[in-house]
């Protein structure tokens, strides 16, 4: 069983990766009374088999309905009530059941009530486990962005039950993988040529391949966080390609993609931008186009869009500096930069022959 830790001195917390591991939540560190929060698909599945393997006969489920445009203040707001109401007190531990979405607010949530309680992340999605749920990153979307009401709050413990992908629908643990790509494309190309090897007995879900790629995305992004906490400069390495999707998804209403779709067309974007820019080789470029189709994944801009409001939008990202815009872009395979005062009339040029309009 991979057990892993994320090194912040008094507030380092352990990532456990099994097959069953739900089996085993009597030994989570839950403190005081509990609330377990999930969503409508996940819920019906897992809240009762969890509960049960907690071990305590008061722990309540605060249930919402699934998806990213439920994410919002609202939301927020009627669990920040759920919690006063079911008399939860500062030594309490929230329980985030479900994928991105559940884990971004009820962590946010945590992080507010009573200035800050205990929660553990159990991700039930692919790109959760190998993303969200680790690192403290916390957040609501507005109309106007993705993530812009958030706080750094990290869990006490990341709990990853490998088994309960087998539920999860084929397009959203396709877009799981457009994360795991990440990670080799902006720090390790020999993770990403094996990525590239086992592309298939990863769609096909063989447990040994599909646990190795879940540890190692955790292991990177383990030691990122542990580096740098904050995001005060590596860390901003994570989000190659997010900031195209973020504002592809902010533009689609939070509907029209799904996260790792739009991740995975905005590294295709990231990539070939710097391709234009004469910073990266063209072949690494096709490389990433090549696996991401191979996982199923879009790479191409999503019709109709425009690349004025496109760029508006990539100007209220939260990792635009004093309105210029700040990218992830890389050198090839395995070398991602931070790019400062990126060049707005040539992004909206490069956005533009992307979506055929030049």
């Amino acid at each position: 069983m991979p057990e892993l830790t994320v090194s912040l001195g008094e507030r380092s917390y352990p990532i456990r990766i099994a097959d069953g591991l739900l089996e085993s939540a009597a030994a989570l560190p839950v403190t005081g009374p509990c609330l377990i929060v999930t969503d409508d698909n996940v819920g019906p599945l897992y809240a009762e088999r969890l509960k049960q393997a907690i071990g305590r006969s008061e722990c309540p489920l605060w249930q919402m309905p699934a998806g990213e445009p439920e994410k919002n203040l609202g939301r927020f707001a009627e669990l920040l009530q759920a919690m006063a109401a079911h008399g939860l007190s500062r030594n309490a531990t929230v329980l985030a059941l479900g994928g991105g979405v559940i884990g971004d607010l009820a962590g946010f949530a945590a992080a507010c009530y009573m200035r800050g309680i205990a929660f553990i992340q159990i991700p039930t999605s692919l790109l959760a486990m190998v993303d969200s749920s680790v690192g403290g990153k916390t957040a609501v979307d507005l109309d106007a962005g993705k993530n812009l009401v958030g706080a750094f709050h990290q869990p006490q413990a990341v709990w990853i039950d490998t088994a309960v992908l087998a539920t999860l629908p084929d397009r959203e643990f396709r877009a799981g993988l457009a994360e795991v790509v990440k990670y080799g494309a902006i720090a390790d190309p020999d993770f990403f040529a094996w990525l590239e090897q086992q592309a298939d007995a990863l769609l096909a879900k063989d447990p040994e391949v599909l646990a190795h790629a879940i540890a190692h995305c955790c292991r990177q992004k383990a030691g990122v966080v542990a580096r740098d906490e904050t995001e005060q400069g590596e860390r901003a390495l994570l989000n190659f390609g997010h900031t195209f999707g973020h504002a592809l998804e902010v533009l689609g209403d939070y509907g029209a993609l799904v996260h790792g779709e739009a991740v995975a067309i905005g590294m295709h974007l990231a990539a070939a931008y710097s391709a234009q820019q004469g910073v990266a080789p063209e072949s690494d470029r096709i490389r990433l186009e090549q696996l991401l189709s191979r996982f199923g994944l879009p790479t191409a801009m999503p019709t109709g869009v425009d690349s004025e409001a496109m760029l508006a939008k990539m100007r209220l990202d939260k990792k635009a500096v004093s309105g210029n815009l700040r990218l992830i872009l890389w050198h090839g395979i395995g070398k991602a930069f931070i790019a400062d005062n990126v060049d707005a009339a040539l992004l909206q040029d490069s956005l533009k022959s992307r979506a055929g309009q030049a």
